[in-house]
């Protein structure tokens, strides 16, 4: 007689995932408020939506999105909460391009085995980064997948939903000739560009743990640097008429100007100068261990610009004023005209993500910390 088969005997323990709920229930319930319906470990999140009929014309707006090949580096580091910020900031900053406000959010994990405080881990670090953002997390998956993931491995992905008034919306609608650029600091690499990171980072042999004098700190450590979550400070600055807040562009993968190209309308061109800003040591490193020619490493990472406000002139030094109360950092990054600039200039970035936008050229020389 063979032996049975069981669900355990798989590789899927229903009883580690609980346990892993318990662990991290208390963290996910203190991103709830009032308009939060249904306690905790439903089917469904739901969330009291009756806000919305005081509003003139609500539009919701979604996105979802996930921390990609960073999460190599927190298994290889046994440091698993800050992934939840990265996660977090991925999916409400992209809503908050628009304007919107983050209603509510979920979070999906898939694993090869559940470790219950490595799950809770990482869930405590999307509720936290969730409060940041003033947002309810309201649901959630961990799925254990042995056989397709290794035991150590586990890959996140999240989605969010917000809301905003119809005539409050931004974006290229409101941009003009003469706005300018507003560049908002970067925490580090963010999320985006790990492949090239980890590729630089095996090609010149470099561990985690190695102290790196320029950084401050080890290796792992400044890789681990989560995502800044900038939703609610670029809130309150849109919310700020003085400000004259048109747009913004989350800097992503594609770098600044395939990000900023997108939000502008077509016919105009955004002039960056590389040198109003200096390029953090990490980014410089990077380039410095690959032999990462500049051009690509731009178009692939953020080089220490995490978000761009495109703000009307006579509110420039306003936003600059409320966006340093706000602790962002900011500075002028350039400025927008007329025009889409010469079709032979190999420095104009036009016609990315699939959008028929604006231009952005970028002139002069980075300048290092």
């Amino acid at each position: 007689m063979t032996e049975p088969i069981t669900y355990a005997e798989a590789g899927v323990d229903t009883k580690a995932g609980d346990l892993a709920v318990e662990l991290m229930k208390d963290a996910v319930r203190a991103t709830h408020g009032q308009e939060v319906l249904g306690g905790f470990g439903g089917f469904a999140g739901m969330v009291d939506a009756s806000a919305l009929r005081d509003m003139r014309h609500p539009l919701l707006a979604t996105s979802t999105d996930g921390v990609g090949t960073k999460v190599a580096i927190a298994q290889a580091m046994g440091i698993h909460d800050t992934i939840g910020h990265d996660l977090v900031g991925m999916v409400v900053d992209d809503i908050v391009v628009v304007g919107a406000t983050p209603l509510l959010m979920t979070d999906y994990i898939a694993c090869g085995k559940v470790v219950p405080d490595r799950i809770a881990a990482i869930v405590r670090g999307i509720a936290e980064a969730c409060s940041l953002a003033g947002v309810a997390l309201v649901g959630g998956e961990t799925a254990e997948h042995p056989g397709l993931l290794g035991e150590d491995e586990y890959d996140v992905a999240g989605a969010c939903t917000g809301v905003v008034e119809a005539d409050e919306v931004l974006g290229p609608d409101r941009v003009l000739d003469g706005d300018v650029l507003i560049g908002l600091a970067s925490s580090g690499l963010h999320s985006n560009g790990y492949s090239l990171v980890r590729r630089v980072i095996a090609h010149a042999g470099w561990e985690l743990d190695r102290h790196v004098p320029e950084l401050g700190r080890t290796l792992g450590e400044e890789l681990l640097v989560p995502t800044r979550v900038y939703a609610a400070d670029c809130l309150a600055l849109a919310k700020d008429g003085a400000a004259q807040v048109h747009a913004y562009t989350h800097v992503t993968g594609g770098g600044l100007a395939a990000n900023l190209a997108r939000v502008l309308p077509a016919g105009m061109l955004a002039d960056v100068d590389r040198s109003s800003w200096a390029v953090p040591p990490i980014f410089d490193l990077i380039r410095e261990l690959g032999s990462v020619p500049w051009s690509d490493l731009e178009n692939t990472l953020n080089l220490g610009v995490g978000m761009v406000a495109v703000v009307g002139a006579d509110g420039a030094d306003a936003a600059l004023a409320r966006a340093t109360e706000l602790g962002l950092a900011p500075w002028v990054l350039g400025r927008v005209t007329s025009g889409s600039g010469r079709a032979e200039d190999t420095e104009v970035v036009s016609g990315t993500k699939g959008v028929d936008g604006g231009a952005v050229r970028l002139s002069g020389s980075y300048r290092r910390a």
